[in-house]
Order: structure tokens, then sequence, then C-alpha cells
């Protein structure tokens, strides 16, 4: 019976899509080809595994695997109503989860499904949580929601091994044109978690608004947070508010990324405190979206004192490896105090434990051994701009790309997209997905890629919903850059398996842009 219902959802899951749209290849049917990001490797085969009122969820004996699989069961109860007690003895039927030494390194796994029940193995927790990612893909889409639904919940048989091509795949939020509270971050988190998404880069300070509380520097928060884009109320976060989201964010696996954008970008700061400008008099709060006009005044002593404390206090609350100094659009200063400023100010990051990251312009000055320039140009970027990152790449700086004209998620879609902007130009589904990190800079060795990073900044982005329309779909063409082998990148196939998440992300409530190029199921 169960090889007959696995058959049948087979079925279901080919079936029809909307009109016109090019319907599935056969041999992408099964379930488990159907995964974003795809897997390193595929086997589908088998009966099913059907979840009943009688699985149980069998976890190792320690707290991070317990966790995982009491987030797993959090999951699963509310759709399905079973109690699927987590439990690390007995049940040898279900779900297991396996922490063993193997080759699947510190993020991969391997899901093995049948008749008897699935089991996830890693060697590290990140890896039971990826796989665990991957698990509630192979269920159906109802899963996801937070009611009773009928099933049945079936998980086509196979094996998946799966490991990342990159160590580095992160989503950026831009919290200081407008500001996101802690939940609206976390709602985030937990979007970007499903697709083995691994960092999260938050852009705490800008022009518009100072967002993390710095104690020798209070104005920051209190005034220079007390705005955004329009003029709104703004807002910032208290150091437990920041730490809470590292925690959250720690507990899907993802690392938090602070910036803190200088010299450049700095008005808020600059309005909070009149000595950080060459001239003593603090501007006004600023609430527009021109960039380019403000700066740190880098031959004042105290700047260099402002930006050891900033840096200080923001990496005691940070426990990740990476401070972002930013570095980018800083018209305002020139190129001498540009190179002097980034001279005094990468040894201080490096004084509080952490790697410096950077917007690529970072690599027209001196970047610090082991530092990482993000890149961020577009495909018909100047040569010789494009030449001085790749020869920094030479001589050892990582990079992290994040092609404007590639994967800015505040680009517009078409020219009739209601938010976002279009400086960089339109960026539909097929273009944000349809590139090769590892070939994209010419000249910058494959091996200095760290992987990419889907910025979103948030000039016309506002409220949650405006964070799915403008994320959903090509945050999941971003996620399967960062994890998916090359060999596995083909757009017509992967418009298919993204078609798959339409009826998930609905379950979920994230309100995506059903992009006319992707063929959705009917509803």
């Amino acid at each position: 019976m169960a090889r007959v219902l696995g058959s049948l959802l087979l079925v279901a899951a080919a079936g029809a899509f909307t009109a016109g749209a090019a319907p599935a290849p056969p041999a992408k049917a099964s379930p488990l080809g159907r995964v974003v990001p795809a897997p390193a490797s595929v086997t589908p085969g088998g009966s099913a595994y059907r979840v009943t009122r009688d699985t149980a969820i069998r976890v190792p004996d320690s707290g991070a695997g317990r966790r995982i699989g009491t987030y797993l069961a959090d999951i699963l109860r509310p759709s399905t109503g079973y109690a699927l007690p987590v439990t690390s003895h007995g049940h040898r039927s279900g779900i297991q989860l396996r922490l063993e030494s193997g080759p699947f390194g510190t993020e991969g796994y391997r899901l093995v499904s049948g008749r008897g029940g699935v089991t996830i193995t890693a060697a590290r927790p990140a890896g039971l949580f990826h796989g665990v990612q991957t698990l509630r893909q192979l269920l159906p889409a109802a899963v996801e929601k937070d009611s009773v639904q009928p099933g049945p919940w079936l998980v086509a048989g196979g094996t998946i091994v799966d490991t990342p091509r990159y160590a580095y795949r992160g989503a950026m939020l831009d919290v200081s044109r407008h500001f996101f509270t802690v939940e609206q971050v976390k709602r985030y988190i937990d979007q970007l978690a499903l697709y083995k998404i691994n960092e999260l880069h938050l852009h705490l300070s800008d022009d518009q608004g100072w967002r993390i509380a710095v104690n020798s520097w209070p104005r920051l928060t209190t005034y220079g947070g007390s705005t955004e884009v329009g003029g709104g109320k703004g807002g910032y976060y208290t150091k437990a508010d920041y730490q809470e989201i590292v925690r959250y964010a720690a507990s899907r696996y993802l690392e938090v990324v602070p910036e803190i954008d200088m010299p450049g970008h700095t008005n808020a700061a600059l309005a909070s405190y009149a000595d950080l400008n060459c001239d003593g008099v603090a501007p006004p709060l600023y609430t527009g979206t021109d960039v380019g006009f403000s700066s740190l005044c880098v031959g004042k002593e105290i700047t260099y004192d402002f930006v050891d404390d900033v840096i200080r206090e923001l990496a005691a609350i940070t426990p990740g490896r990476y401070l972002h100094i930013g570095g980018d659009e800083a018209q305002s200063t020139s190129h001498a105090d540009y190179v002097k400023f980034m001279d005094r100010v990468q040894p201080i990051v490096a004084k509080y434990g952490k790697t410096v990251i950077g917007w690529h312009q970072l690599t027209g000055a001196h970047p610090a051994k082991g530092a990482i320039a993000q890149y961020w140009g577009l495909d018909d970027t100047d040569a010789a701009e494009k030449a001085q990152v790749a020869k920094a790449a030479q001589n050892g700086t990582g990079l992290i790309l994040s092609p404007a004209d590639r994967i800015y998620l505040d680009m517009k879609y078409t020219e009739d997209t209601p938010l976002g902007q279009d400086w960089a130009g339109l960026v539909d589904v097929k273009r944000a997905y349809d590139w090769d990190p590892g070939s994209y800079l010419p000249g910058a060795p494959a091996s200095a890629i760290r992987g990419v990073e889907a910025p979103l900044w948030t000039e016309t982005i506002v409220t949650d919903a405006d964070i799915d329309y403008m994320a959903f779909p090509r945050l999941a063409g971003a996620a399967e850059l960062g994890w998916s082998p090359a060999a596995t990148h083909d757009w017509d196939a992967y418009k298919v398996r993204l078609a798959a998440q339409g009826p998930r992300w609905e379950a979920l409530g994230i309100d995506y842009y059903r992009s006319p190029q992707v063929p959705w199921p009917a509803k």
C-alpha cells in the first residue's frame, strides 16, 4: 500500500501547471529531485515512508541533537496533529537524526528514506539541521501550515548525499533605511534557514539611522536612531535585543555579520556627535535616499576613539567571526584619506578578534591579511575596477559575490514592480539565478570565492510583506548558487523545482512574486 501511495504522490507532484508553462520532465518527477537548493547527489528508489501517529523522532544523546529534533517536531506537529515524541532511546523506525563521523564536513548530511523510516546522518549539528530542511521539502507543502491538515505525509524513498559548494551563503537585511523589529528579523531568519543560508548580514548603520546601542556613545541610538527614510520613527536594538537576534540565528545555524558602514554613510553618527565632523558642526538628521555626501573626519583622533569604542562593544556581543566595516560610496572622502582611514580601522577589528569584511572598494586601499571584500558591482562595471578586485583576490583577499544586477533583492523585477529600485537594472528571476559565482569575476581565482550573498536594501521596503515580495522567489536562487554543485546549475530544471516551492511559501504565509518565468502549480 505504501508503494502505491508513494507512486500516487509522485504523479501528483508532477501535476498540472499554469497554462502555457512547460510540464516537469519525467526524470525530475520524484520529490527527491525537487529540493532547493539542489542536493549534490540524489538517488530515488524504494518505498516511501509514511509519517503516522506512531512516528517518533529519535535524536542523538546530546543537547544540540535534541534541540534539532524538537525543532523538527515543532514544525510537524501542528499540521499532522501527531504527538511525534522526541527521544534518545528505542524507536528505531520513524525519523532518526544521527551524529557520526563521515565525509560530511561541517554542514553536509546524508538522508535515507524507505518503508521503515527516514534517517538523517551528519558529522556536525549544522549538517543535521540542513538535512531537516531537506526533509521538510520532501513532505507535502501543507506540512508548513499551523493547523491540522489531512495528509497523507509521505517521504519518497531514496538517498540524498549533500554538502555545500561554498562555506559562506549569506543574505543581508538593511535595518538602517527602515527599521525592523527583533520579531521581524527572526521571521526572516526562519525563511533563510529553510534554504540553508548560514550568514545573516545586518546593515546596522547608515545616513538615515543608527540601529545598535553603544554604551559609550548613547546618542547614536537615542538621537541617530530616531528616524528612517521618509521620516518615520526609526528605532534601534538594545544590546539585549541584538543578542536575542544572535541567539535565535545560532539556533537556526546562521552566523550574524554586523555592519557599521564607514567612513561614508555616516550622517546618523555625524548628527549625533558634532565632534565627529571636521568643522565641529553636527548636520541635521537625514531621511532621504541620496548617497555619498557624508564622511567621518579622517584627520581627527576622536574619530578613531569612536571607531574603537563601537567595534569593541559590538565585537563583545558578536560571537561570529566577522565584522563588516562597509567602505562603499565614500565620495566625500578623498582617496588618500580613505586609504588612511582603512589602514587605521582594519587593525582595530583584528584587535577585537574579528575578521574584516568590507565592500569591494576596500581593495582600492590595503586590505588586511585575511580580509574579505564583498563585490557589488555590475556585469558592465569598469574593467579597471574589476581588475583591482581580481588582483586583490590573487593576493589573498577573499571574495563574497553580490553583483547588484544579479543578486540585489531590492532591484525591481520588471518596470511595473511596485517596490524596489532600478539603478542596477531590472533583475528578473532568471537573471538572478543564471550566473556562476566561480567564473563571474574575470581574473579572480576560484579559490578566492568564499561564497555569495543576497542583499536587501530597504529604501522602499517597510513591511514583512514587502520583504517577502522582493526576496521570494529570488532568495531561493541565491541560496542555490551558494550551496549546490555547479554541475546542477540549469535554469530549465531549476524553474520547475522553484515552482514546487510556491505552495510551501503560501502555507508559510510568504507573499511571493509570481514571476511569469516560473511554471507555478495551478491553484
